[in-house]
């Protein structure tokens, strides 16, 4: 072989090794950095909520927390409170604090009465 053909056949090694790096980069950024900043943002959530917080499942119901424990969480759901379901802290996919539904609340209320005057 001479020694064009081992120059050419190192070199083409290199620039694949090269690309792999790059390839390993770019799936690190895309997928495993942003699952962790999920993870993160979701255990600070958790750590945060509360007894009289209103809480969205991820099976879709909300309802509001009534006792805590380091697992699981005893929710009430419906309009006459009489449903109160133990349920693992995990499957709590949203928190809204009361404070921040009485601003929301409020909110759409100057919302509505801008819209009054206007009419």
């Amino acid at each position: 072989m001479s020694i064009l053909a081992q120059t050419a056949s190192a070199g083409s090694a290199g620039f694949s090794l090269i690309w792999i790096v790059i390839m390993l980069v770019v799936l690190y950024f895309m997928m495993i950095r942003p699952q962790q900043k999920e993870t993160k943002r979701k255990d600070a959530m958790l750590s945060e909520l509360a007894v009289g917080d209103t809480v969205l499942t991820t099976s879709g119901f909300y309802g509001m927390v009534i006792d805590i424990t380091e697992d699981t969480v005893i929710m009430e759901f419906g309009n006459n409170r009489n449903c109160r379901i133990p349920m693992q802290k995990a499957a709590i996919a949203m928190v809204e604090k009361p404070e921040e539904s009485v601003a929301v609340a409020e909110k759409d209320k100057k919302k509505e009465k801008e819209k009054k005057e206007k009419k």
